[in-house]
């Protein structure tokens, strides 16, 4: 009997499997009750170009004035610009997106529209 966490991560390994192929870096997403977090992993896979998330001081300090800390569209989308910032000033313009087998929906599908906005292409 496989849970909800491990078919998540049956959706995850097939994408990232379908990415490595591409050769490109990808923006991978992970998000969980309280927060969201986003990071462009170089092609290579064995390092980090940019990384953004709710939990980030300067982006809680924006989020305290908001409802809600961080579990929400609207702190995806604020992560999502971010992201998109950081890698472009790494030198980053296209990613693959990874949801890591969430869904794309919701707090997902807003940080990825927002880093697509910020400059991506993906």
């Amino acid at each position: 009997m496989t849970d909800k966490k491990q078919q998540r991560l049956r959706r995850a390994r097939q994408t990232r499997a379908r990415i490595a192929v591409q050769r490109v870096p990808r923006l991978t997403v992970h998000r969980s009750n309280l927060h969201i977090y986003a990071a462009v992993i170089a092609a290579d896979g064995q390092s980090v170009v940019a990384a953004a998330s709710t939990a980030d001081a300067d982006l809680r300090g924006q989020l305290a004035t908001q409802s809600g800390k961080g579990g929400n569209a609207a702190a995806a989308t604020l992560v999502g610009k971010r992201i998109a910032e950081k890698a472009r000033a790494a030198g980053v313009e296209k990613v693959a997106f990874d949801r890591s087998g969430f869904a794309y929906h919701g707090r997902v599908k807003a940080l990825a529209e927002a880093a697509r906005e910020g400059g991506l292409q993906f």
